[in-house]
């Protein structure tokens, strides 16, 4: 049978932006027909990644704040491929603001993407789960749940995921499904770049490295394969956890 017609599925949302594209070219390369999910840009994104065999991923318009669409999306993938053995749930927003002038609406939309979007894409993707023995579940968090950050609604969102993932695998693991988050620090991508101009961005990045026990920064990359692993069988065992790729900088300064 031609392989690519019996090669594991994956979901990534917000798939059109820098990490989701760079988890889905990993997730290509060990074998994965990926189905990318965003907003907007969804079909530009996965006509970027095409490969000589266009059948191994789909460009789909998804928004995760929306039930409906939700369902929608993933019936589209279900019906195309028949099933769905991964979710990434990497779609995230981070408006600026201090707790000063925080606006309802703000803290409301900064959880519906990043903490209630995840839980409707599990939810639409369990009956898949069931009827198919199993699957894997991987949730872009951040490395400011542990430590906080400088924006309130994003790290509380941030958290929330890890312990929506900790109940999650709980539920989960009777139907053979494993759940865990990926923690990465600063990256660099286009999402944010957008926290500044280039000279504020870059220096920030100088200052993760330097706090780093590494001295280094992260790269999509590197959170694209930490990705890769915990949606690989070799890491079957492992649910409920939540992994740093944040070359060190969770952890508190050291001071000497």
């Amino acid at each position: 049978m031609n392989a690519s017609l019996t090669a594991p599925v994956a979901l990534v949302t917000g798939g059109a932006g820098g990490m989701g594209v760079a988890i889905a070219a990993v997730l290509l390369d060990d074998g994965f027909r990926i189905a990318l999910l965003d907003r907007r840009g969804a079909a530009a994104a996965a006509h970027s990644l095409a490969t000589s065999d266009a059948a191994q991923i789909l460009g789909v318009e998804a928004d995760v704040t929306d039930e409906e669409s939700v369902r929608t999306a993933i019936e589209q993938v279900a019906s195309t491929w028949g099933r769905v053995d991964a979710l990434v749930n990497n779609a995230g927003i981070e408006p600026q603001h201090t707790m000063e002038n925080l606006e309802r609406g703000t803290w409301q939309a900064t959880l519906d993407v990043n903490l209630t979007g995840p839980a409707l894409m599990i939810k639409h993707c369990i009956p898949l789960w069931r009827r198919q023995g199993g699957g894997r579940v991987v949730s872009i968090g951040s490395r400011v749940w542990l430590g906080g950050g400088s924006v309130a609604a994003y790290s509380a969102s941030k958290a929330g995921l890890v312990g929506m993932t900790r109940a999650a695998c709980r539920e989960l693991g009777p139907l053979g499904v494993t759940a865990n988050v990926v923690a990465p620090s600063f990256v660099r991508t286009p999402l944010n770049a957008e926290k500044g101009d280039a000279e504020f961005v870059e220096a920030y990045l100088r200052r993760f490295a330097e706090v780093s026990p590494l001295g280094r920064l992260v790269e999509p990359v590197d959170v694209a394969n930490a990705v890769a692993f915990l949606l690989s069988d070799r890491a079957r065992n492992i649910t409920g956890e939540t992994v740093h790729v944040a070359a060190g900088t969770q952890l508190a300064p050291f001071v000497q």
